[in-house]
């Protein structure tokens, strides 16, 4: 059974800073891209950030280059999102996809930013 299980989000103050995880089971994990989405109230999913397969790789939203990060450990079937100075309107729930053969998706996990 493949799982993809976010954590991390919560409430953060503008500015403020939030790491977003995504642990992997059941499948090959270094064998695929991984990626963060997000999906805001009455907006479509979009995506923020992805990595190739190996870490080598990764390309961004332009609203959040230099502020986010995503980073991968192959070892821990993990995949992260350190989210820098982070904007009211990046409100949303957050989702991780993993992509190689076939498409999975997280529950997601909600991130607040709020004063």
């Amino acid at each position: 059974q493949v799982r993809l299980v976010e954590s991390g989000g919560g409430l953060v103050q503008p500015g403020g800073s939030l790491r977003l995880s995504c642990a992997a089971s059941g499948i090959t994990f270094a064998s695929y891209a991984m990626s963060w989405y997000r999906q805001a109230p009455g907006k479509e999913r979009e995506l923020v950030a992805a990595t190739t397969s190996d870490g080598r790789s990764t390309n961004y939203v332009d609203s959040v280059k230099g502020r986010f990060t995503i980073s991968r450990d192959n070892t821990k079937n993990t995949v992260y999102l350190q989210m820098n100075s982070l904007k009211h309107e990046e409100t949303a729930v957050y989702y991780c996809r993993a992509d190689y053969q076939l498409r999975y998706w997280g529950q997601g996990t909600q991130v607040t930013v709020t004063s």
